[in-house]
């Protein structure tokens, strides 16, 4: 019986006070700083010119983090340019510039090269190419505990950066002859040195398929990704990507990380 309160008191006391060794000890709301923190990694080491866009956060709920508890995961996405033939190239350069600590490296996939790196805290990050010229990292906590929840930093667009996002897609819906108001909100990602990485949407409204020759003077017809429904440009410090699929037009603008 003494045995049994001893151990009971010991597994009491490390449940307490020891760090917690596994990914399923750690909550959601733990991990979340961690994946921002990640994505802005990823960002700075894509560069700004090469960063196309910085997806939405996604939270599943309902997986299993123990057979008697569910838990949720968090997934963060980051789109990279990288034309046919050099995705290999590109997630080598992307995997040189992270963190030493992330022990990053870029091997053989079953659909071509990926990358892999370990962020910390058991928060995993991989690329891969996709099949119009770019590249996807991602970065995914697994199962674990909710916690209190992810919250993302909230951050509105403000200063320079404002008029830049807002002139790049207002100029992008005119050449096109749609309607459309950017995202209030963008989403963000905290750069290593400082400042924020961020891209703002507009949905371009209903209405005929749009081409991609009309965005092409604000391109100087110079591209950096021509795949239809699919295009990007560069102007000044932002990169706009636009989705001209039949039935919906979709256009982002991102602010990267300096390099």
């Amino acid at each position: 019986m003494a045995w049994a309160v001893l151990l009971a008191a010991l597994t009491w006391t490390s449940v307490r006070t020891d760090p917690p060794t596994v990914r399923e000890q750690r909550s959601l709301n733990q991990a979340g700083p961690v994946v921002d923190r990640a994505v802005g990694e990823l960002a700075r080491a894509a560069g700004a010119a090469a960063l196309l866009e910085l997806s939405p956060p996604r939270i599943a709920a309902g997986c299993r983090v123990t057979p008697f508890a569910e838990g949720a995961r968090l997934r963060r996405e980051i789109s990279v340019l990288a034309p046919a033939g050099t995705e290999q190239a590109v997630l080598a350069d992307i995997a040189d510039r992270l963190p030493a600590r992330w022990r990053a490296g870029v091997g053989s996939g079953l659909d071509g090269p990926e990358l892999h790196a370990d962020a910390g805290e058991f928060v995993a990050v991989e690329g891969r190419p996709t099949v119009d010229g770019r590249l996807l990292l991602f970065v995914d906590t697994g199962c674990r505990p909710v916690g209190s929840g992810y919250q993302p930093a909230r951050s509105t667009v403000a200063g320079p950066e404002a008029a830049a996002l807002t002139a790049a897609l207002t100029a992008a819906l005119a050449a096109l002859g749609r309607p459309g108001d950017a995202a209030p909100e963008p989403v963000t990602a905290p750069c290593p040195g400082g400042g924020s990485a961020r891209t703002v949407w507009s949905a371009g409204g209903p209405g005929p398929a749009a081409s991609p020759d009309a965005l092409a003077p604000l391109a100087d017809n110079a591209p950096l990704l021509d795949k239809p429904p699919v295009y990007a440009y560069r102007t000044g410090p932002v990169t706009v990507l636009a989705d001209l699929a039949p039935d919906d037009t979709r256009l982002a603008a991102t602010v990267g990380c300096p390099s």
